[in-house]
């Protein structure tokens, strides 16, 4: 995923309105802004001037006449003041008709208690106006317009904020989450994971110290201080500034949650989506079989696929649809490959699970083949394409089409993006009859918290048989539960007209 950057885009976005993007904002600033979904929250490094771009939106809105009202909720006194100062000095800048920054109190209630709440207030000739608030209140009902929730890690009481800004969406309001990290089991942390995980449909915008950076801040800020820039002055800049954060940097900077490290799956959670009646198909080859002629290694494992795997594939409703997880291997690790089946309700299930020891290239291609070939109505199969593996991932997609096999490059924002859905997936039960097996286990506890994102380390284990393991089975869950969501479309059926020569609405002019 060359590799796509999820910092450059939201991972779930409208198409940006670029005319209300002001270009003296840097290209961060810019996609932020000009994604108009209706609830987008970033992750991002500390001091990058995202709430002063927010500013800048915030002004133009609230100038507009078919525009609303903006309730800023920052968690103390500066906070706010800064921002209707960056509001107010926005609108000196697009010279749009503003009354002065206006100190007074806004009464928020909570059941019966009512609370007046110190509140920064700019008046727009468009008759809306921007609120910056001192503190946060925990209902926001009643109220209309756009909410802006910053540094919402830091906030009391996340959940009960969020529930009371949500409401404002019914009548066509916006909510803004901008923050970032303060811990892994922080509720904002929490948000980020459950939306890479689709259980909330917001955007999700990542924006890192590097991809500040590498967007021109530096730069930015030798202009406004008026200094030359030079690639040897950037470096030591940003020397001393991850230096000041010490340890605190991958989480003030990166955008990595401390205490990142650990396992990522417990074990109650896997051993519940197992089931003693799932098998688990090992076929393994000694080093003397690859010495064998082509032809007599093809007839043993055809001979096998025919004992032990058709048997498998006749017993499966030919009425559902099916996805494919490969993760490669040839020697050392195992290749595994993990069959999905799509029930009616939607739910997801491993018929059985195939691991693959010390088999040739050409013998992985046949079981590869025969598999996809039988399983019912194959939508989607996802192969590691990293190493050796590109090749099997190839050999496939000649076979069955690029449409319906895919070959991943998995890498540390594929895993950030994917993993999550995963998880879901376990914890909801829509992925479910995992085999009941210490090995298959093992590979799903193999994955861990590495700097935030759920990866298998480099350390292998040993299986119940001796042999090496690397969390194959678990990569190879996660590629077929990705294929499941993402290559899932079908064919696809065009039809189309002749093109119209004339309109009558064009008549006359």
């Amino acid at each position: 995923m060359t590799e796509k950057n999820n910092f450059r885009q939201p991972e779930n976005h409208n198409p940006p309105n670029d005319n209300r993007t002001p270009m003296v904002l840097l290209p961060y600033q810019q996609r932020w802004i000009a994604d108009t979904s209706p609830v987008k929250v970033c992750e991002k490094s500390r001091r990058i001037g995202l709430s002063w771009g927010e500013a800048a939106d915030s002004a133009l809105l609230a100038a507009q006449t078919s525009g609303m009202n903006v309730w800023y909720i920052g968690y103390n006194k500066d906070m706010a003041l800064e921002f209707i100062h960056d509001c107010g000095n926005w609108a000196k800048f697009y010279g749009l008709a503003a009354d002065e920054v206006e100190e007074t109190e806004e009464v928020f209630a909570d059941g019966d208690d009512k609370q007046a709440v110190l509140a920064f207030v700019i008046r727009f000739a468009s008759g809306w106006r921007i609120t910056a608030l001192s503190s946060r209140p925990n209902n926001l009902r009643g109220k209309q317009g756009r909410v802006i929730i910053d540094e919402a890690a830091f906030h009391d009481d996340l959940p009960e904020l969020l529930k009371a800004a949500m409401a404002l969406l019914m009548w066509g309001g916006q909510v803004h989450i901008i923050s970032t990290h303060d811990g892994v089991d922080n509720p904002f942390n929490e948000l980020i994971t459950d939306c890479r995980a689709g259980k909330k449909p917001y955007a999700v915008h990542r924006i890192t110290f590097d991809d500040a950076l590498a967007d021109g801040l530096y730069k930015r800020i030798c202009l406004r201080r008026g200094i030359e820039w030079t690639a040897e002055g950037e470096a030591a800049w940003v020397a001393e500034i991850r230096q000041s954060y010490g340890d605190d940097a991958a989480e003030e900077l990166d955008c990595i949650p401390k205490n990142g490290g650990g396992k990522w799956l417990n074990r109650a959670l896997i051993e519940s989506r197992m089931s003693p009646y799932t098998p688990v198909l090992r076929y393994d080859q000694t080093d003397d079989f690859a010495l064998l002629p082509e032809h007599q290694r093809a007839a043993e494992v055809a001979d096998w696929l025919s004992g032990s795997l058709k048997p498998l594939l006749a017993a499966l409703d030919n009425t559902r649809h099916s996805f494919v997880g490969v993760d490669f291997a040839r020697n050392g690790d195992r290749s595994a490959i993990v069959p999905l089946i799509r029930q009616q309700n939607l739910n997801l299930y491993t018929p059985f699970i195939l691991e693959l020891g010390n088999m040739p290239f050409k013998q992985q291609e046949q079981i590869c083949a025969y598999l996809l070939a039988g399983l019912p109505n194959l939508l989607g199969a996802a192969f590691d394409a990293r190493g050796n593996g590109q090749y099997l991932a190839e050999a496939m997609q000649d076979q069955f089409g690029g449409d319906r096999v895919q070959a991943v490059m998995l890498s540390e924002n594929w895993y950030r993006a994917h993993t999550a859905p995963f998880k879901a997936a376990l914890e909801d039960g829509t992925l479910d009859k995992l085999p009941r097996d210490e090995d298959i286990l093992t590979d799903l506890r193999a994955f861990e918290l590495i700097k935030g994102v759920p990866r298998i380390p480099d350390t292998r284990t040993r299986g119940q048989d001796g042999n090496k393991r690397h969390g194959d089975t678990a990569i190879a869950l996660v590629l077929a539960h990705y294929a499941s969501r993402e290559l899932n479309i079908g064919a696809v059926r065009v039809a189309s007209r002749a093109v119209r020569r004339e309109s009558r609405l064009t008549n006359g002019y």
